[in-house]
């Protein structure tokens, strides 16, 4: 049904229940497959308006349902919730190819491909035209009948799998938990975490405090425990997620995708998954992605062995006798961080408030781009959870924008991270709809009437997350396909990450990072510590990622390995991964980036090329008049935010910046090279 109530309609959570998804799934399938029958079978001549146009139309039922089963699968996956998914991913999937490889429908849509350049069709329809028809081609349009039948039952197989992963991995962090019966075991963590501890132990029914198998929980214990012993066990058990032995071992599962994108590829007439990926992106092949990797990994690495030095460094001092192991990482970083900048995230942690970070983050959009968040009534939206808060987004001339759903805290049946998520796309098509975003994130819920305080890291990751709301809230297009965050991968990180520089600005710092005890603004001492150590621990968390991105890459340009654990293994060793990283961010056998769906398959690497975009975009700034630019900012809503996909993602860098990126930025950033000059606030 169509959805009801105010701004344009909301989505209808107060009237879903598990067992009306699949029922709801069907029918929204079933109304798509007639529509698409009906323009496939239109006698008229195919037209952009009769074809193209049409085809926009046709699944906007199913889009709508799929907004509430996705919500569903990712933040309530309870037993019923997970049937269901495993239900319906197969026919989603055999849907999609039944549309694709109706041979009428894409005769018609080449019909107007071919003679767009002459038909009088504006810019933007001309890209709508040239998306629809090579998203036909790459999913199989142009095969023969006997490959398109082997390609559906390749996407079909694939869609089990990739369910089957996600709730295998699932289930190892909700079911697995370190628990701790001696209080002594949890010196040096904040209180705040224990006390969450202590009402996980209840809620499981132990005595004692259980550590949850979640990142908002793992890292502080990693970086704040002083029990080896305890930080080492929680470490294994959070690494080693779908690589259990037993039912929720995943290894198996990703051996069959890898094999699957394999035969797809060679199918699509691709050397492998990866070329396949990647004919869109900006990168365009993987030899590109490829060397920007490699460029950024041996000074990553060279880096980690100045980082370990100091840290073993401090251990030697403090008579520890050990040598420096990933479950040391984090703790002794945090230490040298303390002596050689005087900067503890004990100290810094008080001032981040959830609450007050996430008023600095609507200042941020409103000063940037006009966007202004006012809270909606209690009750006038319907949400998903009591968690979930809704606030209305107008401009600066106060009309209506769309709505921002925030759901802050980790529950029973959420996946783990954060995100953003498209709940209905701008577009003025058919007389218009408003953006509806949503941000998740996975912090722990504090007792009743107590604050909420998060690590930097986890204030990065939530102006991160609202980067990706912002680009579907500024979209300023005309068709839903191409409106948003429907861009190519390694573009939709950048809005995103050049967001984050805007936390560590002292106005907002100074305005917002408010104590939590005190309501003092933090101290402008303490905000130049935190400037002067923005590059600490670079090398970390540049290894960890890149190592992901680069056995991604590798394990989909290669040929389908029988052994995963061992080819992950050989991998990390042949790239020279050192000792005391030890393991890539996200291990294969949890990789929900890459087995829970394609779109980061061989694509991990986007977050590194999107940060070559980001480093150089946040020096425009610099080259400006500072963070708050007005021209700057005006240029990149106008030219990056607003545009969805109706221009090529290096014609609207270019557009924004006057020229291509310049990769020297990244190094800069990181601290691989001289940084530069230092913004003028």
């Amino acid at each position: 049904a169509d959805w009801n109530g105010p701004y344009g309609g909301v989505p209808p959570f107060d009237q879903v229940t598990p067992a009306a998804l699949g029922p709801a799934l069907e029918a929204a399938m079933a109304e798509e497959l007639a529509v698409v029958e009906r323009i496939a079978a239109d006698p008229a001549a195919a037209s952009f308006d009769n074809t193209i146009a049409a085809l926009e139309r046709a699944g906007v039922a199913l889009e709508r349902v799929g907004t509430l089963y996705s919500v569903f699968t990712s933040n309530l996956a309870d037993n019923a919730v997970q049937a269901v998914e495993r239900e319906m991913s197969p026919k989603l999937a055999a849907h999609g190819d039944a549309i694709v490889q109706n041979g009428r429908l894409f005769d018609r849509i080449k019909a107007v491909y071919d003679a767009r350049e002459s038909s009088g069709l504006s810019a933007e329809q001309q890209r709508l035209t040239w998306l629809t028809y090579t998203s036909f081609v790459r999913q199989g349009a142009a095969l023969s009948e006997p490959a398109k039948k082997q390609l559906a039952e390749i996407n079909g197989r694939l869609a089990t799998l990739t369910t089957d992963f996600a709730q295998h991995v699932l289930a190892d962090e909700n079911d697995r938990f370190v628990l701790v019966d001696d209080s002594s075991r949890l010196a040096g963590l904040p209180e705040p975490l224990v006390a969450a501890a202590a009402e996980e132990a209840t809620r499981r029914g132990k005595t004692g405090w259980a550590l949850a198998n979640t990142r908002s929980v793992i890292e502080p214990v990693l970086t704040l425990a002083d029990d080896r012993g305890l930080r080492e066990e929680a470490w294994r058990m959070f690494v080693s997620r779908g690589a259990f032995d037993g039912p929720t071992n995943t290894l198996g599962i990703i051996r069959e995708v890898v094999r699957l994108r394999a035969e797809r590829a060679e199918l699509l007439g691709f050397p492998t998954h990866a070329h396949w990926q990647l004919e869109h992106a900006m990168a365009r092949t993987p030899q590109r992605a490829m060397q920007l990797m490699e460029e950024v990994w041996k000074p990553a690495v060279a880096t980690v062995a100045r980082e370990v030095e100091a840290m073993q460094s401090v251990a030697d001092a403090e008579g520890a006798e050990i040598a420096i192991e990933p479950w040391d990482y984090r703790y002794y970083a945090e230490k040298v961080r303390i002596r050689d900048y005087d900067l503890d995230e004990a100290e810094i942690v008080p001032y981040l408030q959830l609450e007050k970070l996430r008023e600095g983050m609507f200042h941020v959009a409103a000063k940037l781009f006009g966007l202004h968040f006012s809270p909606v009534a209690e009750g006038s939206v319907p949400v998903f959870h009591p968690d979930v808060r809704v606030w209305e987004v107008c401009d600066a001339s106060g009309d209506h924008v769309g709505l921002w759903y925030f759901d802050p805290f980790a529950r029973p049946g959420k996946r783990s991270g954060a995100w953003m998520s498209g709940y209905r796309p701008q577009a003025s098509f058919d007389g218009g709809t408003t953006a509806i975003v949503s941000n998740n994130c996975n912090f722990t819920k504090p007792p009743v009437g107590d604050a909420v305080t998060i690590s930097w890291s986890d204030a990065e990751t939530l102006f991160h997350e609202f980067g990706h709301a912002l680009h579907g809230l500024s979209s300023r297009v005309g068709y839903p396909a191409l409106s948003g965050t429907r861009v190519p991968r390694d573009y939709v990180e950048f809005p995103s990450q050049v967001l984050e520089h805007w936390l560590s600005t002292p106005e907002i710092l100074e305005t917002y990072a408010l104590h939590v005890e005190t309501g003092e603004p933090i101290p402008r001492e303490l905000v130049e510590k935190i400037e002067r150590a923005a590059t600490f621990n670079i090398g970390f968390g540049t290894v960890e990622f890149l190592a992901s991105a680069l056995v991604d890459m590798k394990l989909h340009l290669a040929d389908p390995p029988d052994d995963i654990a061992s080819f992950e293994r050989d991998t990390l060793a042949e790239l020279g991964m050192p000792k005391a990283v030890g393991v890539m961010r996200h291990r294969l056998p949890h990789f929900l980036h890459l087995f829970t769906g394609d779109a980061y398959s061989a694509a991990y690497y986007s977050y590194l090329w999107a940060d070559v975009l980001t480093a150089d975009a946040w020096e425009a700034f610099v080259e400006a008049d500072g963070p708050w630019d007005a021209a700057v900012a005006s240029r990149l809503r106008e030219q990056v935010f607003s545009k969805g996909n109706t221009v090529d993602a290096a014609e609207a860098y270019r557009a924004f910046r006057g020229r291509d990126p310049d990769t020297a930025a990244l190094m800069r950033k990181r601290g691989f090279v001289d940084r530069g000059p230092v913004p003028r606030q």
